[in-house]
């Protein structure tokens, strides 16, 4: 399964990887937050990166960002066309059907903060020294932007809201409710699957026998 977390700064996508998937055997989960690209990875398709960190059979993945970034900050920030960043929503749509064919199921939420509560957010980082390494100077840039942002999450969203892989929107103006909501949908997609435990590869019976006779 695969879980992708999208929202504005401060909107709890690391609060959601540590207090729902906090609840998950570490062993399970494979982790990943998308930053800036790297020189080598700039020289590749947008999505090459991405590909990279798709969770192997048994594993719940997450991105924390993903491959959303390259139409959304493409977008606002005008990094790409605008004819490059439309052809990017046809491909994210192939990639995630491509993902659902091979068996992994897609998981997207949008976490939805209002600017209030933001504007909030961010002033607590500041007031708190305990949390300044939590605050950016980026942060407070793209909240400038925070109008074309909402445009390009509209657009996002309804451009790549598939069957296969739908969108989710959560209200993140209280943290505990969009932890609840997430959980709750992680139930849902998790129950769908149905995971059993591995079957013994070894005689179960013989190997008791064995442990009673060296006891």
């Amino acid at each position: 399964m695969l879980l992708i977390l999208q929202g504005m700064d401060t909107s709890g996508k690391g609060g959601i990887v540590r207090h729902v998937l906090g609840l998950v055997d570490p062993q399970g989960v494979s982790h990943h937050s998308f930053k800036a690209p790297t020189p080598e990875e700039r020289a590749h398709d947008f999505l090459w990166r991405i590909e990279r960190q798709v969770p192997q059979a048994g594993m719940i993945g997450v991105f924390d960002r993903s491959h959303y970034e390259d139409v959304l900050v493409h977008r606002v920030r005008k990094l790409s066309t605008a004819e490059e960043v439309e052809s990017r929503y046809g491909r994210i749509n192939d990639f995630e059907q491509r993902l659902v064919n091979q068996g992994t199921r897609v998981l997207k939420v949008f976490l939805h903060l209002s600017r209030e509560e933001q504007y909030q957010r961010l002033m607590a980082r500041l007031d708190d020294p305990t949390k300044h390494w939590k605050f950016a100077t980026g942060d407070v840039d793209d909240r400038l932007l925070w109008d074309e942002y909402q445009s390009a999450y509209e657009i996002a969203i309804s451009r790549t809201n598939t069957k296969a892989a739908p969108w989710y929107v959560v209200p993140a103006d209280h943290k505990w409710a969009a932890r609840w909501c997430v959980a709750k949908l992680l139930q849902q997609v998790l129950g769908e699957i149905n995971p059993q435990w591995p079957q013994a590869t070894y005689d179960v019976a013989a190997q008791r026998s064995r442990l009673e006779a060296a006891h």
